[in-house]
């Protein structure tokens, strides 16, 4: 029998309410209660967890270490001995031991969750792939910021549609969180 997938929370962090530094809006508001829902799935069936904190270099950033923003939200809050694996880049595999972790634990499967889609949930998927696992992302568990380019504000709802979009085929299969836990 093959392990079970490893549930990866990407930075659920309380800075990333902080909407205005950000961009303003956000799609999915239920992208937490959907973390949570997965979360409790995995905890009752003692499958593998790991959260992944971001530690922002820029001290202005909410997620800066020793700002309330850099904290993990309580929905979604570590567990004893449930590893919190910390990074300062976008990939949670770029200056981390999470390879060698998921290596040791026997684990090929990964379902990703978290924020933000077109930032470290995307180059997280992508880097878990390149490596070889297998790799489902929960859209409906992660949530993106409208983007401008310089010249057009992009709503957050499209940013978050087209980077699933970029992933799906390649690099991950793209579920919902009741079709995943049915």
């Amino acid at each position: 029998m093959s392990n079970p997938a490893a549930l990866l929370l990407v930075d659920v962090q309380v800075g990333l309410d902080e909407l205005d530094y950000y961009g303003g809006h956000r799609n999915n508001p239920d992208a937490e209660a959907n973390m949570a829902k997965l979360l409790s799935y995995w905890r009752t069936r003692e499958f593998p967890i790991i959260h992944v904190k971001h530690n922002s270099t820029n001290p202005d950033s909410p997620l800066a270490p020793g700002k309330p923003g850099n904290s993990i939200k309580s929905v979604v809050q570590p567990e004893a001995g449930e590893p919190v694996i910390e990074k300062n880049v976008n990939s949670a595999f770029i200056g981390t031991d999470l390879a060698d972790r998921l290596q040791a634990m026997d684990i090929n499967k990964l379902v990703i969750a978290g924020l933000t889609t077109e930032h470290c949930i995307s180059s997280t998927v992508r880097m878990a792939a390149n490596l070889g696992f297998k790799v489902v992302v929960v859209s409906d568990a992660t949530a993106a910021f409208a983007k401008t380019n310089g010249n057009q504000l992009y709503d957050a709802q499209l940013v978050h549609d087209i980077e699933l979009a970029n992933l799906s085929g390649e690099f991950a299969e793209v579920k919902i969180t009741e079709d995943l836990l049915r």
